[in-house]
């Protein structure tokens, strides 16, 4: 096999086995148990996603040095016309309450973590497609700008908003900073959907595959109930940890439109009638 091939070249070992694994829209995954342990590889085109396993290797060490728990990352690189990434392989158990307790403290651990800036000094992907950090200190600059706008236009450009839409969004937009309460910048995974969440054997929340920004805490929080997964019990853990402003329930739909612009972008208009509804709201 190939890929079995490249591998052991870099690693000067030999491989016990590769194993095909579900990976998803982007990558093809395997597991591979090799002289020194198993590991999950991680393999695109690095012409289709330029430097995409870069940005995931440095997030996930950006956010393991701020206090979370994430895979190690052994490897990335590039061979040819193809690129890789090698992480450390987490055997899964079940979710307990004990996990839920972990996970609510580790996410107030990190949204603690501020910085100057909104964005971050590089930028990186969310899903496929391309993320904007360019850091700006206003949130709804950012949000709008940086976050919405680009989406938007490919959105449209696509055909699947109208101009009636973007009229909307800009009647949205002179409203949105009275909606938001203001916050100093949280370092934020920025994928935070149940497929992006692992249970350690011990119990412990693991995060993978992270579009990292310091952000407005309540994105995050918001995403974990966009496609469910998530125990709402953690909730209550983490407004202990870290309380936050009244009204974020009445947000959530709000901080939703960019992962739900991002789906409309990549899945079509299925995700359409929840962005509609917010912004129909404010015009």
């Amino acid at each position: 096999m190939f890929v079995k091939k490249i591998i052991e070249e870099r690693l000067s070992t030999n491989l016990d086995f590769i194993v095909p694994l579900s990976g998803g829209d982007i990558n093809q995954v395997y597991k591979i148990k090799c002289s020194f342990g198993e590991y999950i590889v991680k393999y695109n085109s690095r012409l289709s996603f330029p430097k995409m396993f870069e940005k995931e290797a440095a997030g996930l060490d950006l956010l393991r040095n701020k206090g979370l728990n994430t895979p190690l990352v052994l490897d990335h690189f590039e061979h040819a016309d193809d690129q890789l990434l090698i992480l450390e392989f987490i055997k899964e158990e079940k979710t307990t309450a004990k996990f839920w307790l972990h996970f609510a403290e580790d996410l107030s651990v990190i949204h603690k973590n501020s910085n100057r800036f909104f964005g971050l000094d590089h930028d990186n992907y969310i899903g496929s497609l391309h993320q904007d950090n360019h850091q700006i200190s206003s949130w709804k600059e950012f949000f709008i700008s940086k976050r919405l706008q680009p989406l938007i236009k490919m959105a449209f450009d696509k055909g699947l908003l109208t101009q009636k839409h973007l009229t909307e969004f800009d009647a949205f937009y002179s409203f949105y900073s009275s909606l938001i309460p203001v916050e100093k910048p949280s370092l934020l995974h920025g994928d935070l959907w149940s497929g992006n969440l692992l249970c350690s054997e011990d119990q412990k929340a693991v995060f993978i595959d992270p579009a990292v920004y310091y952000g407005h805490r309540e994105v995050d929080i918001a995403m974990t109930s966009l496609f469910g997964g998530f125990d709402r019990i953690y909730l209550d853990h983490y407004q202990e940890h870290f309380p936050l402003e009244n009204g974020w329930k009445e947000r959530i739909p709000i901080h939703n439109l960019y992962p739900n612009l991002v789906h409309l972008n990549l899945f079509g208009s299925a995700y359409l009638g929840g962005i509609e509804h917010v912004i129909q709201r404010f015009y």
